[in-house]
C-alpha cells in the first residue's frame, strides 16, 4: 500500500484528491492538512465525505510529512510548494505538485508570469512534467512530478497528434472555456453567482499564466513557436472545452487526421478519440477521461483539435493520481477507472 498525504485538502483540488484516494485500492490515506481550516473535520469542509472520513485537518509539518508518507500531494497556491518540496524530499517522500511552482523549467519565465523569485531552482531539473500522454516513461522513475494545469492538459491532448502535420512557423491558437471551479474555492467577485450566471466572458487574453506552460509543452513535442491563448469563463461548475487551431504544411484529409489521433492515443487509457461525435464536457464529468476529436478544413489547410475534460479530475486530482500510479509501478488506471457522471 502506498501511504499518501494531501496538503491543501480543504480546496477543490485537494478535496477531489481525498475523494479519489479514499477509494483507491492501492492507497492508504495518511495526513490531510490545511492552513486556514486547521482542527476542522474534513467532512465539515466537504459534506460529501460524511460517513467516509472523520479525519481532522492538520497543520502541515513538512519534515514529519516527508518521513511518514510515501507520496505527498501538494494542492497549494503558487509560491508555496517551492518552500515545502525541499523538506519533503529530504524526509524521503515523493511529491506530486498540483501547483505551478515546478511546471516551468525557466526561472525567468516563472518570475515573469508569477511575479516571484524561484527559491528551489535546483529542483527544476529533477521535476518531471506530469502529462502521462507525453512523459509516461519519465514519470515512472520520478521523485518530483509537476502536475499540469487544467487548460494546458486540454490544449495538449487536443493537439499533440496534429503537431507533426503543422506548417513550420504557423501559430497555435487555443480557445478554451472553463467552469468556475477552476478559479478555486476562495471567494471572488469574478466567480460570484450573479456575475457568472447566464454569462460567458473572456479573460486574460494572451496574458494567462498557462500560456508559457502550453508553449513549453508544445516545444517538448516539437513545436517551438508561440501560443495565443483565449480563456473564457462559463456558467457551470466543472469542465473545460478546448478548441485549438493550427495550419498544416500541406492539405490533410479527415481520414489522415483520424489515423494520427487514433495511433497517437492507442496506448492512452484515459483519452477517448471520438470519430463521429464532438467532445462535450458533460460526458467527462467526475472522471479522469479526456474526450478528443479532430476536424479538418483541407481548403484552408486547417486542423481543429477539440478536447473536453473535468478540470478537477483529469485537469488536476485524477491526473495527479494517474502520475502516482506510474511512479509506484501500479496499473495506470488503478483507482481511476470509473465512468463519468451523467446527466
Amino acid at each position: 500500500m502506498v501511504k499518501a498525504s494531501v496538503i491543501g485538502a480543504s480546496g477543490y483540488s485537494g478535496g477531489e484528491l481525498v475523494r479519489l484516494l479514499m477509494s483507491h485500492p492501492g492507497v492508504e490515506l495518511g495526513h490531510v492538512t490545511a492552513n486556514q481550516q486547521q482542527g476542522q473535520r474534513l467532512d465539515e469542509s466537504f459534506p460529501s465525505l460524511r460517513a467516509f472520513s472523520d479525519a481532522t485537518l492538520e497543520a502541515p509539518d513538512w519534515q514529519r510529512l516527508g518521513a511518514s508518507s510515501d507520496v505527498v500531494f501538494l494542492a497549494l497556491p503558487h509560491g508555496l510548494s517551492m518552500n515545502a518540496v525541499p523538506e519533503l524530499r529530504q524526509g524521503g517522500a515523493r511529491v506530486v505538485d498540483l501547483g505551478a511552482d515546478f511546471r516551468l523549467r525557466d526561472t525567468a519565465a516563472y518570475k515573469r508570469w508569477y511575479g516571484l523569485e524561484h527559491t528551489a531552482a535546483g529542483l527544476l531539473e529533477e521535476a518531471v512534467y506530469g502529462l502521462p500522454e507525453l512523459h509516461r516513461e519519465e514519470i515512472r522513475g520520478a521523485s518530483l512530478v509537476a502536475c499540469p494545469g487544467c487548460y494546458p492538459t486540454a490544449a495538449a491532448l487536443a493537439l499533440l497528434p496534429a503537431l507533426a502535420l503543422r506548417e513550420e512557423g504557423a501559430p497555435i491558437l487555443v480557445d478554451a472555456k472553463s467552469g468556475v471551479s477552476g478559479a478555486g474555492r476562495g471567494l471572488s467577485l469574478g466567480a460570484h453567482f450573479g456575475e457568472v450566471n447566464e454569462n460567458v466572458k473572456p479573460y486574460n487574453l494572451g496574458g494567462h499564466r498557462h500560456t508559457p506552460e502550453m508553449e513549453q509543452t508544445f516545444a517538448d513535442a516539437g513545436a517551438v513557436e508561440g501560443v495565443f491563448f483565449s480563456p473564457h469563463l462559463i456558467p457551470m461548475t466543472r469542465g473545460i472545452l478546448a478548441t485549438c487551431y493550427l495550419r498544416t504544411s500541406s492539405p490533410v484529409s479527415k481520414e489522415e487526421a483520424m489515423v494520427a489521433y487514433t495511433e497517437r492515443y492507442a496506448d492512452c487509457p484515459f483519452v477517448r478519440v471520438l470519430a463521429d461525435k464532438l467532445p462535450e464536457t458533460k460526458a467527462t464529468q467526475g472522471s479522469n477521461f479526456c474526450d478528443v476529436a479532430v476536424a479538418v478544413d483541407s481548403r484552408q489547410r486547417l486542423i481543429v483539435g477539440l478536447a473536453a475534460l473535468d478540470n478537477l479530475v483529469k485537469g488536476a486530482a485524477g491526473q495527479a493520481i494517474q502520475c502516482m500510479n506510474l511512479m509506484f509501478g501500479l496499473p495506470e488506471e488503478k483507482g481511476l477507472w470509473q465512468p463519468p457522471l451523467f446527466p
